[in-house]
C-alpha cells in the first residue's frame, strides 16, 4: 500500500469520526448554529400579543444576534422602557435600576432582530458574525408596572402631549436660525430630535415656518416665554447655542404648564443630548412626576 493511498484513508477515518461525535458547547457558532449538520435556531423569537402598549417596547442597535450583546440590550431597552412606561425620566440613572438590568431576560415577553445589512450582500462568516442588528424587545406590561411600583412609580396613563420645540438656534457658523420643518441647516437636528421623542415615549411635533410667522415668532421677534400649553401640547421654547469654549452647545428652555412656569437647561453636550434634555424635562413635568432642575 503506497504512502499516499495510507494518507487519504486516515484523513477519511478523521473526517468519519468528527461527522459522528456530538457537537459539544463549544463547537456552536455563535449566533446559535452548530459547526457541523446539525442547527439550532438563530433567533429564538416568539410573536407578540398584538395589544401590548409601545411604551412597553424599546429597542438597541447589538452586533450579532448571538448572546454576546443580547444581555446588554435587554438590559439598556429595560431602562427605557421603565421611563417611557412612568414618565418619569430620572428612572434611567437611578442606582436601584442596575440590579433589574441585570435580570431584564425575565421580564421580557419576546424579542426580534432586524439585520441592519440585510441589502449588503454576506462575504464571509466573519461578516455574518458582526453585522449590526436592530434588537427590538417588548416587555411584559404587568411585570413591568409591578417594577415600578416596588420603585415607588407607577405607570403613565391616558393621552400624552406632543412635544413642540421652538428653538432659536445658533450654530458655529452664523446666521441663526429658528429649528423649522423646512430650515435646511435643521435637518439633521430634526432627526436626532424625532429619535430623542421616541426614546421616552412621546410624540414630536417642530413647527413649520408659517406657524411660527403665526404664532409671531421670527428671528427678529423670539418671545422670551413660551405661550401656556395644554393637555395636548407641551410647547417648549428656548435657545440652542454653541459655545467653542467648553466645547459643545448651551441649551436654556421654558415650558409654561399647568399656569406653573417651568425653566431648565444644560452646557457642553451635543445636540442629542441637548434635545433629550428638552424631551425629558417635558416629560417628567407632564407626567406630574416632578420639574427639571
Amino acid at each position: 500500500m503506497t504512502r499516499r493511498r495510507l494518507f487519504y484513508i486516515a484523513c477519511a477515518s478523521v473526517l468519519l469520526a468528527a461527522a459522528a461525535w456530538p457537537a459539544s458547547a463549544d463547537d456552536q457558532r455563535p449566533n446559535g448554529n452548530y459547526l457541523g449538520s446539525r442547527l439550532m435556531p438563530t433567533t429564538p423569537e416568539a410573536p407578540c400579543p398584538p395589544d401590548i402598549l409601545t411604551v412597553y417596547q424599546a429597542y438597541e442597535i447589538v452586533t450579532g444576534t448571538d448572546m454576546r450583546q443580547r444581555p446588554w440590550g435587554f438590559a439598556q431597552t429595560l431602562r427605557e422602557v421603565l421611563v417611557k412606561a412612568s414618565g418619569d425620566p430620572r428612572l434611567k440613572a437611578d442606582p436601584r435600576v442596575n440590579e433589574l438590568a441585570a435580570r431584564a431576560a425575565d421580564f421580557v415577553a419576546c424579542f426580534r432582530y432586524a439585520d441592519q445589512m440585510a441589502d449588503v450582500p454576506l462575504h464571509d462568516e466573519q461578516g455574518t458574525y458582526d453585522r449590526p442588528n436592530r434588537l427590538t424587545v417588548t416587555f411584559d406590561p404587568a411585570k413591568i408596572d409591578a417594577l415600578l411600583a416596588t420603585l415607588g412609580d407607577k405607570p403613565w396613563r391616558g393621552e400624552r402631549p406632543v412635544v413642540v420645540p421652538v428653538l432659536l438656534v445658533h450654530a458655529r457658523k452664523p446666521p441663526a436660525y429658528l429649528l423649522t420643518a423646512e430650515a435646511p441647516a435643521g435637518a439633521e437636528q430634526r432627526g436626532a430630535f424625532a429619535t430623542a421623542a421616541g426614546q421616552f415615549g412621546l410624540k414630536l411635533h417642530i413647527p413649520s415656518e408659517a406657524e411660527l410667522t403665526a404664532w409671531g415668532i421670527s428671528l427678529d421677534h423670539f418671545p422670551a416665554a413660551a405661550p401656556a400649553s395644554d393637555g395636548t401640547n407641551a410647547i417648549v421654547f428656548g435657545t440652542l447655542d454653541w459655545s467653542e469654549t467648553l466645547p459643545g452647545w448651551i441649551g436654556k428652555w421654558h415650558l409654561r404648564w399647568n399656569n406653573r412656569e417651568h425653566e431648565w437647561g444644560i452646557s457642553g453636550v451635543n445636540y442629542d443630548a441637548a434635545f433629550r434634555d428638552i424631551v425629558a424635562g417635558a416629560e417628567l413635568i407632564a407626567s406630574g412626576n416632578g420639574a427639571p432642575e
